[in-house]
């Protein structure tokens, strides 16, 4: 992977002036932990219903045309029989558990530094809030090599093997459900050149993020990922049997995910819905914590080669349906993202001959 993915983020350093919690030690839920908006907008709980996302079998027929309506509908979905083995997500998820088990003072050997994308620490959306979550996370962009030796002397080479199969699967998993996402739209692979001439992306780039969302003392009041929406193209979540990912539904508020044992969670990120002009929403989304279940979530963030410039397909475009968005590399997305969090797509769009287009930017805001 480029190593010129991780550039913005040294462009942008974030600074958090604080101690990392010892989760397990704590027995009340600290007032810089307590948040007092977390329902700015109504929630349908844990009663799916109708306004489930969608579950996908990526072997059924019909499978490109229900994800093109899910997309466009729900910018979220689920998918089943995408080819990934149990085995391979029980040692990842083992994998997992085994680094944030660690002592507070071990996990810091491996700790990411300001200005660096990898390693372990808190959300880099924090800097945005005045309240701190209740998760804490290792991103890994490239080899986990230099940061697994720190933490496993005797067994990082073991933990490496893991991750790189896990990676390699993904990104063949991504770049089928891109060709499934965009063929809805009916894009072809002469249409995206930085495909490449076989049309397999291999130019991709991609970051593996490992989520822990400890037990909490009062989850009522904590928030364990706040709500964000991703700079990727897509997405890819695997959350297991845990209950925890939430996605704001227009018109019904946050609706729960719920976990089904082997599916993986995709979702829209906002290159995507650039590349889409506008057709594919970028779905906010955020995690909830409870008081009896540690969660373990690992999201697969997928994007384009960092230096490609995207921009609403030349097909999505015509007289009455105008760019929307202006070109932008992933490595400027990712800086404009680190500046203007939920408002960086706001700062991307172009103007119309009748003013903003009028898009939902899916950050509680509507422009037009």
């Amino acid at each position: 992977m480029p190593s010129r993915l991780s550039d913005a983020f040294k462009s942008h350093p974030v600074h958090l002036h604080h101690k990392h919690l010892d989760f397990d030690s704590v027995q009340e839920l600290p007032d810089s932990y307590a948040w007092t908006q977390l329902d700015e907008y109504p929630s349908s709980g844990d009663s799916f219903g109708s306004e489930s996302v969608p579950i996908i079998d990526l072997t059924d027929p019909n499978a490109l045309q229900l994800i093109g309506h899910a997309c466009k509908t729900w910018g979220v979905f689920q998918v089943t029989h995408h080819g990934i083995s149990k085995k391979l997500f029980d040692d990842m998820e083992s994998l997992g558990r085994s680094l944030f088990s660690l002592p507070v003072q071990e996990k810091l050997k491996a700790a990411r530094s300001p200005e660096g994308v990898s390693g372990y620490g808190l959300a880099r959306i924090s800097s945005f809030f005045s309240k701190l979550m209740w998760s804490e996370g290792f991103t890994i962009v490239g080899s986990p090599q230099d940061h697994f030796c720190q933490l496993w002397p005797q067994d990082y080479s073991k933990f490496c093997d893991i991750i790189e199969e896990y990676e390699k699967e993904m990104k063949r998993l991504a770049g089928k459900l891109m060709w499934l996402m965009l063929g809805s739209l009916g894009i072809s692979k002469s249409d995206i050149k930085w495909a490449g001439p076989k049309g397999d992306f291999k130019g991709a780039s991609a970051a593996l993020q490992l989520n822990s969302y400890p037990t909490c003392p009062d989850p009522d009041r904590a928030m364990g990922l706040a709500a964000h929406t991703d700079s990727t193209l897509l997405t890819i979540l695997y959350q297991n049997t845990t209950s925890g990912l939430q996605v704001l539904r227009e018109g019904t508020g946050w609706v729960t995910v719920p976990p089904i044992r082997g599916a993986l969670v995709v979702n829209v990120g906002d290159l995507l819905h650039i590349l889409s002009n506008g057709l594919f929403p970028s779905v906010l989304h955020r995690a909830v914590v409870n008081r009896n279940c540690h969660r373990l979530s690992i999201a697969y963030l997928y994007g384009p080669p960092a230096n490609v410039q995207i921009s609403p397909l030349s097909r999505l475009v015509s007289r009455t349906h105008p760019p929307l968005y202006r070109p932008v590399t992933w490595n400027e997305y990712l800086g404009t993202k680190a500046k203007h969090f939920n408002k960086a797509l706001s700062s991307v769009r172009l103007f119309t001959l009748n003013g903003f287009a009028d898009v939902n930017d899916r950050n509680g805001t509507k422009v037009g």
